[in-house]
């Protein structure tokens, strides 16, 4: 089934709740109600034969309303094409339900955007953060979480209990030398100080690590 195709039988099937979305270098896309997403990605693998979820991800548009979307990247292997899926979710109710009864792949990605934006799954089976630890008290995808990180306490399976700083925004490892040619030269952690990140994008003999 190609793409028109689905969103034809999208559309008639939801109506004017599904609205397409701009085609983006050649990727097509809709919006749809949270509440309707389970019944429409089931439909695009019974009937759509896209048989795989290829990414979930969230997104924090900050001030705009709904604050947070989720996007559902759906693949057909047997046509070959793509559709992304999108449904908004509100900031006082980031809640949508889960996936991962028809694509075992949103597992893990779902448990990514619960960790990264506090996005919540309901029917999850084992909805629990899968990149910082059970605890950690922040969300540091969100647009209100800064770059230099926030303090917290750190878990107690941890070696040698305390607490996690803030890293050095300024004067510190991680700021990044602007205007020259090599991006591996700009990246953060390519130096531990900024004396040696200034020698190293200034020194011509010095070879890319990559």
């Amino acid at each position: 089934m190609n793409i028109p195709d689905a969103i034809s039988i999208l559309k008639a099937r939801l109506g004017d709740a599904i609205t397409e979305t701009p085609v983006f270098r050649g990727e097509s896309g809709v919006s749809l109600p949270r509440e309707r997403i389970v019944e429409v990605c089931r439909l695009l693998k019974e009937e759509g034969r896209f048989d795989m979820l290829t990414d979930l991800s969230g997104v924090d548009n900050a001030d705009t309303v709904p604050r947070f979307e989720v996007h559902y990247l759906v693949y057909s292997f047997s046509d070959r094409c793509r559709l992304r899926l999108v449904v908004g979710i509100p900031e006082d109710d980031p809640v949508v339900d889960s996936v991962s009864g028809i694509w075992a792949t949103a597992n893990w990605h779902e448990r990514e955007a619960y960790d990264m934006f506090g996005l919540r799954f309901s029917g999850h089976p084992d909805l629990r953060r899968i990149l910082m630890w059970d605890g950690y008290p922040h969300h540091p995808l969100r647009k209100d979480f800064p770059v230099a990180g926030l303090p917290a306490e750190l878990p107690m399976t941890a070696v040698e209990t305390g607490t996690v700083e803030s890293a050095p925004m300024a004067g510190g490892p991680f700021v990044a030398a602007i205007g020259t040619p090599s991006s591996t030269r700009r990246e953060p952690r390519a130096c531990d100080t900024v004396a040696e990140r200034d020698r190293a994008v200034t020194d011509p003999n010095r070879r890319e690590e990559i």
